[in-house]
């Protein structure tokens, strides 16, 4: 039987190329792609956001922080010089002081000043009518004339009667009576003489002039009066303001302390204050030290004096007067606002280097004015605090709002306060 079966010739293999990947397959990656996008933006999301939360909380860490630190204000600590002052209450007290009266009787015709003026010694003040000491000088001129005549001819006869006494012409007794009316009659011209003098002196009197140079006050009397050597108040009074003196108390504890500069010859500056102790008026020098204590109040007197050139000091006036005794050198020097007072000890606190306070017990050496010297407790160059202390506790962090150190203290700095005390034993 013949095979019906179709012939298949043998077919050679066909090469084909990789086929790019269809719709279908690219569809079931899409997804994939997706889920990485949003895995990968998610986590952009958590990194930003863990990091604004890491921010946040750093801010609000240092925030806190800050709101723990105490804000204060401090002071740098230094080496300088203190003056040692003793202060005491005293007032001013001219050196001279004169009631100008007149020295003879007649009228006021001219008052020579102002009131208040500044005169030197030997100026005009007021002037009296001289006619009335005019006449008496003349007067008294020509009673020396007469008595000058009177006196040349019994002269001349006393001449004649000793050339007759030698002649035996006349007694003896006559020549000694001549001899006595001469002597009379110069006795009677040198009272002439005086009482011209007197004339004289009473024009020059007429003429009052200032005794002392100084400040005149108000006139007590006007042109036209009657002005009589007995008058009690006379014409006006003159107080010397250059130099002018400045009389002041300290307690007899301190006395020593300024007899030793005074033994040693050295001279004590004085400066005049206020009342306030806020403005310096003058500055001059320890004159003299009164030679007693007042017992009742166991003070001692001390005189200053002062050249007073811009007339800033007046009688009477009150003042504070600081006498410089002694200045400490080389000394630790805080403002005295840093120091602390409390029931055991005095302390000040001190800014360490990181930012916290130390509480530190001092010696006190000496307070003067806005600078206290420091013995022990504190070293130059730290700062204490001078502000904020209320609320400080050793170890507190502060914000330190300033550490200017202050200028050094020196004999003519600022006036301290009454209490200045003197340097402790």
């Amino acid at each position: 039987m013949q095979d019906t079966k179709p012939h298949l010739e043998p077919r050679e293999p066909e090469v084909t190329s990789p086929a790019l990947p269809g719709k279908s397959e690219r569809r079931r990656r899409w997804p994939w792609v997706l889920g990485v996008g949003v895995v990968a933006l998610l986590a952009v999301l958590f990194l930003t956001r863990s990091a604004h939360r890491q921010k946040s909380q750093a801010a609000a860490a240092k925030a806190k922080s800050a709101a723990r630190m105490v804000p204060v204000a401090g002071s740098a600590a230094r080496t300088g010089d203190l003056p040692v002052y003793l202060t005491g209450l005293g007032s001013v007290a001219a050196i001279n002081t004169v009631t100008v009266r007149t020295r003879v009787d007649g009228q006021l015709i001219k008052v020579a000043f102002r009131e208040g003026q500044l005169v030197r010694q030997g100026d005009l003040l007021a002037q009296i009518d001289p006619r009335p000491f005019e006449v008496q000088l003349i007067q008294a001129e020509g009673q020396q004339a007469k008595d000058e005549a009177a006196l040349k001819n019994a002269r001349i006869d006393l001449e004649r009667y000793r050339i007759l006494v030698q002649q035996d012409s006349i007694p003896r007794q006559q020549l000694d009576t001549q001899a006595a009316t001469v002597n009379q009659l110069e006795g009677t011209l040198k009272t002439d003489r005086g009482q011209i003098e007197s004339a004289k002196l009473n024009l020059v009197y007429s003429r009052i002039t200032a005794p002392i140079s100084g400040k005149v006050g108000l006139k007590l009397v006007d042109p036209g009066n009657i002005v009589h050597s007995t008058d009690p108040n006379g014409i006006v009074v003159i107080t010397q303001v250059q130099p002018i003196a400045v009389l002041f108390t300290i307690p007899a504890d301190h006395l020593p302390q300024v007899l030793q500069q005074m033994r040693a010859g050295r001279t004590l500056a004085v400066e005049a204050f206020d009342r306030d102790m806020k403005n310096r008026l003058a500055q001059g020098s320890l004159l003299a030290v009164d030679n007693q204590i007042d017992p009742g109040t166991g003070t001692v007197r001390l005189k200053a004096v002062f050249d007073n050139e811009d007339n800033a000091l007046y009688s009477n006036q009150f003042v504070n007067a600081r006498l410089l005794v002694d200045t400490l050198r080389g000394a630790v020097l805080i403002s005295t606002a840093a120091i602390q007072r409390g029931p055991q000890a005095t302390y000040v606190y001190v800014v360490k280097k990181d930012g916290t306070v130390d509480m530190r017990n001092v010696d006190v050496q000496l307070t003067e004015g806005d600078d206290t010297a420091i013995r022990k407790g504190v070293a130059a160059a730290e700062t204490v605090v001078v502000d904020g202390v209320d609320k400080l506790q050793p170890g507190m962090k502060v914000a330190l709002a300033s550490a200017t150190p202050r200028g050094s203290a020196g004999p003519g700095g600022s006036p301290g306060p009454r209490g200045s005390r003197k340097p402790k034993s």
